[in-house]
């Protein structure tokens, strides 16, 4: 049975003080407006600090621990699983750090990852490792040639689960993964845009399976808390480690060789962070329970709005798939003057984004019928 999708006015009082009167927000799948209760944890941060000083850390640590079960509520596994970080770069360089590219120098992921990640890999390139940029297109054939790719030699294999350019869902993955791990590979598998938006379980996959993802975009949880989700096996080591992967341990003798923490987590933590997040993060997750806002009443909820997103579109080069099953939480066009558009809509309170040629629009809970037909009627008048 399908889940019944969300009524945008009851949704929007939360929202009170990101909705502005006469401006509509189609930033959905980037920085999505945040419920004024993550203003409230944010104060809370700053009352605990004030409080406590330095006595704070075990009321932060609490908050993290919020956000971990926040985590695994959306995609399963557990609590001591998820290592925080402020950004997914910083997790996937702990990840990366953790291979063993002297023996398996090889890394192979597509040529539609977020510049976070492909960023990094190119520079790796430059230094020697090999990686292997498998085309995204054509979709329906791209999880079988990820898994053609991945040889012996390949240290990991680091995959999307929906494309940021196209919103489009990579289908049948589970196929790479399982090539992937038969062959001796690690998987990371960048769930950013399917984050609580797409459907998404750790249990869909054979282990063992890094995730990543973050609260920047669907979660609402803004800024500055992202995980990664580590398997119990194997226990690999990172390079890049941060002084809180054996913080239970910081007052024993320093040995030759760097321990870690007993938690799966603990091994791929940081060291000092901004808390502020977590308890703003902390807020919304419990505000999402108590509306529920389940991940599949905001599946319903983006599918419709997408529909109507697409419907509008007609006759326009749109590259986001029409089929609901593969298809994200947000629309793509294609044009030459995307960003000349983007600043012609924002004139008109219409916020949206380009990246190159290609306009997206992304819907949320709080959008209205009438504001996603408005933005329509302003991109057909720009033609």
């Amino acid at each position: 049975m399908t889940a019944p999708a969300l009524d945008p006015e009851t949704v929007r009082p939360h929202y009170a003080r990101f909705l502005r009167p006469g401006r509509v927000l189609l930033t959905g799948h980037s920085h999505q407006a945040w419920p004024d209760v993550a203003r409230e944890g944010v104060l809370e941060s700053f009352d605990d600090a004030a409080e406590h000083v330095d006595d704070k850390w075990s009321r932060a640590f609490e908050r993290a621990d919020r956000v971990r079960q926040g985590v695994v509520e959306r995609i399963g596994g557990r609590p001591d699983e998820i290592a925080l970080g402020s950004s997914t770069h910083e997790l996937g360089v702990r990840f990366l750090s953790a291979l063993p590219l002297a023996r398996r120098p090889r890394l192979v992921t597509t040529s539609g990852e977020f510049h976070s990640l492909d960023r990094q890999l190119r520079r790796l390139s430059e230094e020697g490792v090999e990686v292997v940029r498998v085309p995204a297109a054509p979709l329906r054939t791209l999880a079988e040639r990820l898994a053609g790719a991945v040889d012996e030699r390949t240290a990991a294999l680091l995959c999307s689960t929906v494309l940021f350019e196209t919103s489009a869902i990579v289908a049948d993955l589970p196929r790479a993964v399982s090539a992937a791990q038969a062959r001796g590979a690690q998987v990371l598998l960048d769930a950013y845009h399917a984050f609580n938006v797409v459907p998404f379980s750790v249990a869909d996959f054979s282990e063992p399976v890094f995730v990543t993802a973050g609260g920047y975009k669907y979660a609402q949880w803004g800024e500055g808390v992202c995980f990664l989700r580590v398997p119990p096996e194997p226990e690999l080591r990172p390079v890049i480690t941060g002084w809180f992967s054996d913080f239970a341990r910081l007052d024993a003798p320093r040995g030759a060789e760097v321990s870690y923490g007993e938690r799966p987590c603990d091994r791929f933590a940081g060291s000092t962070y901004d808390p502020a997040s977590h308890y703003r993060a902390a807020r919304v997750i419990e505000l999402f329970r108590e509306q529920g806002f389940s991940v599949a009443r905001l599946r319903a909820t983006s599918l419709r709005q997408t529909r109507r997103i697409l419907s509008g579109l007609r006759g326009m080069e749109v590259l986001t798939p029409t089929d609901d099953h593969a298809r994200g939480g947000f629309v793509t066009l294609r044009d030459e003057r995307a960003r000349q558009w983007v600043s012609a809509l924002r004139g008109q309170r219409i916020w949206v984004d380009a990246r190159a040629d290609r306009l997206r629009l992304g819907p949320a809970p709080y959008v209205t019928d009438d504001e996603i037909d408005s933005a329509l009627m302003a991109i057909a008048a720009l033609r």
